[in-house]
This record gives C-alpha cells, structure tokens and sequence, in this order.
C-alpha cells in the first residue's frame, strides 16, 4: 500500500483528497448518497486517470467513477475505496464544423454542453438536467427532449478515448475496437474510464417547450389519449407525463405533460399540441418558444436525510393501455409514488435491437415510480407499495432502464440486459476487465 501510495504521488498531478481534508465531506458524496472512500481523486489529464487506475489496482481498493454524480443508485462513490471525480476533464470543444463533431471531456455535464452549442446552432439528444453528467447518461441510454426525432444520447455517439483496467488509453469507434463501442453505448460503466466522448450534433432552431396540466380527476383519459396520440404524432414532439408528485397534492395533484416540439414554427407546434390541449381541461399551458438549451432544468439535491428510490420499466405498445389504467389507479391513491411516463419510438426504435447495449429499442413508453423521504419511510412502508405496484405492472413490462433504478440486483442487472445482450457484453468485459476492477455499476460481471 505504502508502494503505491508513493507512486500515486509521484504519477499523479490532480487533487488528492484523502479523510480529514477540508473538502472531504463534500468531495466524498455524490449529489444523491453519501459515501466514505479512502481517496477521492480528481485528475486533471488522462494521464492522471491511467495513473488512478493503476493505484487502484495496485492498492487493492475498489474503485468508483463519477461523472455528474446523480446515479440514483450512488455509483459516484464508495466506502474505503478510490473514487475518480472527473470534473476537471469537462472541455467542450466543436473540433469539426463541416461533420458537427463535438469532443466533450468525460466530466462534463449536460447544460455546459447545451450552453457551447446553443452558441453554433447545434444540439446533441441529451437528457433534461443541467447537471446530469455527460458520461453517465451516455453510457446507459439517454432519453431526453430530442429522444424521438434524434435517438437517445448514445446514438449520436462516434467514438470515445477510454482508460482500460490495466491503465491503458484506448480509441473505440465503429472500426476501432468496434466490439466495445458496441458495448459501451448501453454497458454502462463496466468497460473503463471514458475520459473523452465525440459526438456528432445536429443544427437546432428553438423549439416549442412547456407544460400544459389537467385536473388529477382526469388522468384516466388524459394518460390514454396522450399515448394514443403519441404513437402516431409527427417525430418533432417528444413528450413526457408526470402526476402523483406529493409536493403538488400527491392524488389531486394535477396531471402534467411536459412537451417539447422540435421546430420554431408556430403552425407545427400548434399541429402536434393542439389533440394534447383538447384531451381535457386545461388548468395551465405555458408552452413558448425557447433556445433548446432552455429546456434542460436544474437538478434536485435532496436535504440531508432524504432518499430517492425509484424503479423503472418499459412498455411495448400492446401492453400500453392495461399500463396506462394501472397507474392511473395507482396515482389515485394516498401514498402514491410520484409517476412519471416518457414517450420512447421514433428515431430510437429505427435502430436495430442488437446494434448497440441498449437493447429496448421496439419500446413505446419509458416510466418511472420514484418515493422520496427517510430511509426508515423508504425501507418500510414506501417500498412495501412499491413492490404492490410493480407486481400489478410485471406481466405488463419489459425490462428496465438503467438510468432510472437506485438499485443494481442481479434481477436488475437482468432487466436492463436481455440475455443475449449480456452474454456479448460478459464476453468484452473478460477481454478489458476480467478481475471485474469496473464493478461500480449495474454490473456485468466477466
């Protein structure tokens, strides 16, 4: 240990952060869960993170890798390990005009990245959150405001620098190491370190985004005719539903449809919107126009104290309306988790299933179940509902996505992987990681 330690000073030229510094408490938490490693690391080169690498492996500690740091289940940190905090690695540079090809640093976040390429009139499908991570998103899918016109954020994905578990720089792109460029679009974090992504964005106008809400006495009808219109509106709206959030009246809480339509033309926008506003009564519809970088939000940081957990699934289309019933019973009642359903297809299912990790591609729906409060609530009587749920919804659902689960079961692990999906993916992992050193993860093990 002493022998690594030594070498990791002399190798490394980033911020140690070790137990007792000042910057400890906050350096050794992620935005969602708190953790106590040994070393949290932040490189300020790639040379640093192979350096990092090594030191894990030499010092026999487990090893964590954060990005953005919102992975609900907290694989941004550890106990008594090495974390790799790669903020300082969050460049974001257009380095081919002509091709839109973006580098961005695996430390980045999603708003900076919005913000350099509002400024060129490009976009990159990406989540909806400032502060989500670059990296982590990508890695496990990616479905945000330009989901159905574009893909998820890891189809616009060309390539990537990553550092191996023996601490080498490795390319993958579609000829370079193409097996595991198949794997880590949808493998999550278990193949390395990815210090650098290059992506190829699209030019973007502004686009039509906002809410329009109804009477929680309406879900029923709202939620049914939302995804009927969904299956065959035009490729421009992608649209999400969110109701039983306890901080806006829990069952009575209004039914809300977050929309977002990717054109500047207000005959488009009022094309699309229009079947949406007449599926109920109107309470609210603050749809207007905006830079597409205005429709990413601010992330939640829970109060000291305060869990998330969530469990997510997907919804083929025969499955969508006896899906569609069950959770508006669900929401009805006290108690209810907050519900949040995002229209999938489009651009996402025009990719063959085994052409990436990802393998949810014929999915029409994606949705999520999240209780937040105590861990004692959490642990009890929360999860005890929860588990009532999804036995209702399991005949129903098929698979999960990694993004929205605070939990990495072998079942999980399972769901997110079908089981020719994480046969391939256990192949690559034995050839880049076969002592499993990238296990921080849902992981697949070699």
């Amino acid at each position: 240990m002493t022998s690594a330690h030594d070498t990791l000073l002399r190798d490394f030229r980033g911020d140690i952060i070790e137990p007792g510094a000042v910057d400890y408490e906050a350096a050794s938490r992620t935005v969602l869960v708190s953790g106590t490693p040994a070393y949290v690391l932040r490189p300020a080169s790639t040379a640093d993170v192979q350096a990092a690498v090594r030191f894990a492996v030499a010092a026999g500690l487990p090893l964590a890798v954060r990005g953005g740091g919102h992975a609900f289940a907290g694989f941004g940190t550890n106990d008594g390990g090495v974390v790799i905090d790669l903020r300082h690695l969050a460049d974001v540079a257009v380095v081919d005009a002509e091709r839109h090809l973006v580098r961005i640093g695996g430390g980045a976040v999603w708003g900076q990245v919005a913000a350099v390429l509002s400024e060129r009139g490009l976009a990159i499908s990406s989540g909806d959150t400032k502060s989500v991570g670059v990296g982590g998103l990508t890695l496990s899918g990616g479905i945000g405001w330009k989901v159905r016109k574009y893909g998820l954020a890891l189809d616009s994905l060309v390539g990537a620098e990553i550092v191996t578990a023996d601490g080498d720089v490795v390319r993958t792109d579609v000829s370079t190491n193409p097996d595991l460029f198949w794997a880590i679009r949808g493998g999550g974090g278990n193949f390395g370190v990815v210090t650098a992504f290059e992506f190829e964005a699209h030019p973007t106008t502004d686009v039509f985004y906002g809410k329009i809400s109804f009477p929680a006495a309406e879900s029923a009808t709202v939620l049914k005719g939302w995804a009927d219109h969904l299956r065959a509106a035009p490729e421009e709206l992608t649209a999400t539903v969110e109701f039983a959030n306890p901080f806006t009246g829990g069952p009575q809480a209004p039914v809300e449809v977050h929309v977002a339509v990717d054109s500047d033309d207000p005959e488009v926008a009022a094309r699309v919107l229009d079947p949406i506003r007449r599926l109920g009564t109107v309470l609210l519809d603050d749809v207007a126009l905006v830079p597409y970088a205005g429709t990413l939000v601010d992330g939640m940081t829970p109060p000291p104290g305060i869990e998330i957990m969530t469990r997510s699934g997907f919804v083929d289309t025969d499955s969508v309306p006896e899906v569609m019933q069950i959770l508006a019973e669900v929401g009805a009642i006290e108690g209810s988790p907050v519900i949040a359903v995002r229209s999938v297809g489009g651009a996402v299912s025009r990719i063959p299933a085994d052409a990436t990790a990802y393998a949810h591609r014929q999915a029409e729906l994606m949705f999520a179940t999240t209780a937040i409060g105590p861990k004692a609530v959490l642990d009890g009587p929360a999860r005890q509902r929860m588990d009532g749920i999804w036995a209702r919804l399991a005949p129903h659902v098929n698979g999960s996505y990694a993004n929205f689960l605070s939990s990495a079961t072998d079942t999980d692990v399972a769901a997110v992987y079908p089981a020719a999906t994480r046969e391939r993916l256990a192949e690559i992992k034995r050839r880049y990681d076969p002592a499993n050193l990238f296990a921080g993860n849902h992981n697949v093990r070699p």
